[in-house]
Parts: C-alpha cells; structure tokens; sequence
C-alpha cells in the first residue's frame, strides 16, 4: 500500500470537508475564518485521527467531522498565537497572517468563531456516546489543562521560568494526543492498555514535531516554510536547539521516533501510523 497516496485522500476529504463546513459562515468574520482555514496547512493532527480511527477498523465517516473539530481549534490557535499579545508573526502558511489581513479585531473573532464552530461539527455525530467521549477530550486538550496552559506558560518562559519540555507537553503535545485518542474513540477503543499505548505513541510524536519545529526554525527558510523564521530567538524562547543544538535535538527526536513506534506494535497493523510517524521526523516543512 502506498501510505503517501492515504495521506493525500485524507487531506483532500477534511479540505473539502471544511470549505462545506464553512462556506456559509457570515460577515468578515467568517472571510476570515476561511481565510485561515482553507489556506494550506499539512493537517497533520487530522491525518492521525483517521490512521488511528482505520487501524482500528472504526466509523470513518464519524471521524470527518471529528477531524474537522480538531483542525478548528488547532486554526483558532494559530490565530491567537500570531497576534502582537502573543508571539506577533506577521506570517503564516506562505501569506499575512490573519490579524495583518483583517485586523486585530477580526482576526480575534475569527478565532473565538472556529474554536465554537468545532464543537458544532462534533455535535453532527450521530454517536451520543462517541460525542459525549470526544468533547471532554477535545475540551480536555484545548482548554486550561491542555493547549492554553501551554501558551501561558510559554509567554512565562520567555521570563525564564518554565521548563521547556513542559511547555512543549501541553503547547504542542496536547492536541497530538488528542488526534490520537479521538480516533480511538472514533472507533469505540475502550481496552486501557491499548489507549495508553496510543498515548505514549501521541506523545512522544507531539515531542519529535516540536523538536523538528524548533530545527526548522533555524535551518530552513521563510519561503518553504511559510512563516517568519528565527521568531524564538528574536522573543529570545527556549528551544530544543538554543538548549541542546542541532544534532543533539536530531538525535533525541529520532530516539523518541523509534520509541513512539516500538509502543505500537501491541497493534497487528500499525504499519501506516509508524510510517507517518517517521514523516514527521524527516519532514522539511
């Protein structure tokens, strides 16, 4: 099987799935959620839910609607993480980012409307038991005990204060776990050894694509990227290469790759979420 050809049919499904999802939003606001929803993006945290969801034969069609939640919010972040209160990037995705389009205003609303919008598609599960297990994990991730405890203690450790494996655990890893466990429970997973296999699978691949970031920040370009490079070291953030540098961060994100496969192999077919796994070490953008 050619897993590369998977990945692209996943990619064109959740595209077309989220220009539906949207297309009738209102006002600014809503030209500017599209703007930055539909602009690109490697979907990788939907590309997770659906391996995870097909490696354990579950419902593909309840997960569409599941990855669309998770892309919502992880856009919404994005959003938020580029304005001049955060991290203020002018770029991303290969254009303006979205408050240098539409102004601060919008660009905070249009935030605000796609992490709502999220909880709306997950609504659309005909599943009330799966809806009721993906909102608290979607919930879980993205509120004050996931991504935005991230983010505060991210704006913290510019002060020196935090540890940066911390930061990265809740920032970036918290919604790669949770990709992970919506798609078990896209599939009705309930054996516990197996979900915290599929944790620490998540969570040690959330470590290897922020240790990756964190090299391409440094050895890339704007251009293939499509975002402003050397951010971290003009906010003067912690990273894995100010701390450890380049080929210390590759080694540790190529042990934490093979790690994260070994725990998969309590599944009979987790070939096609280990190679995806491997992508994301090797990816150049």
């Amino acid at each position: 099987m050619n897993y590369q050809d998977v990945i692209d049919r996943y990619t064109l499904e959740i595209n077309e799935y989220l220009l539906r999802a949207t297309e009738n939003q209102p006002g600014s606001v809503g030209d500017a959620m599209r703007y930055s929803l539909l602009a690109g993006g490697k979907r990788i945290r939907p590309a997770l839910l659906f391996l995870t969801c097909d490696m354990l034969s579950g419902e593909h069609g309840n997960a569409v609607p599941a990855a669309a939640a998770l892309e919502m919010i992880h856009t919404y972040s994005l959003i938020h993480d580029d304005l001049p209160c955060m991290d203020d990037d002018d770029f991303r995705r290969g254009r303006p980012s979205c408050h240098k389009q539409f102004g601060e205003a919008t660009a905070l609303l249009a935030g605000d409307a796609l992490l709502t919008e999220a909880f709306s598609q997950i609504a659309l599960i005909p599943d009330l038991a799966s809806v009721r297990k993906l909102t608290f994990i979607l919930a879980d991730a993205a509120g004050n005990r996931g991504m935005i405890h991230g983010q505060e203690m991210d704006l913290q450790a510019e002060k020196g204060q935090l540890q940066l494996e911390e930061i990265n655990q809740y920032k970036t890893g918290k919604l790669i776990v949770a990709a992970v466990l919506m798609g078990a429970a896209c599939a009705g997973l309930e054996e516990e050894k197996k979900l915290d296999a599929l944790r620490t699978f998540a969570e040690k691949t959330g470590e290897v694509f922020q240790i990756v970031d964190d090299i391409l920040d440094v050895t890339s370009s704007a251009e293939v990227l499509g975002k402003t490079i050397g951010s971290d070291v003009k906010n003067e953030k912690k990273t894995y290469v100010s701390l450890y540098g380049i080929d210390r961060s590759r080694e540790s994100a190529i042990k934490k790759t093979q790690e994260a496969c070994l725990v998969l192999n309590c599944f009979s077919n987790s070939d096609a979420l280990k190679w995806y796994a491997m992508q994301l070490l090797v990816r150049i953008k």
